[in-house]
């Protein structure tokens, strides 16, 4: 683990300071199609709340 962000054994790992732009897009983002993001702060991932939610960005087509 040489920076601040990347991957170790395939988990990824970020080691800045935490902000709240970078929270909420880990956390509830629903224009980011995956529901585990990697963690906002330190190694493995968190949870995408609005895919979970089944919540869409624009991108996404209307369900019907």
């Amino acid at each position: 683990m040489a920076g601040k962000t990347g991957k170790f054994l395939g988990i990824p790992y970020d080691w800045r300071p935490l902000t709240g732009e970078r929270l909420k897009s880990r956390w509830w983002n629903p224009e980011d199609p995956r529901f585990f993001t990697p963690k906002a702060l330190g190694w493995g991932f968190d949870l995408n709340l609005a895919r979970l939610f089944g919540r869409h960005g624009k991108s996404s087509p209307p369900r019907g």
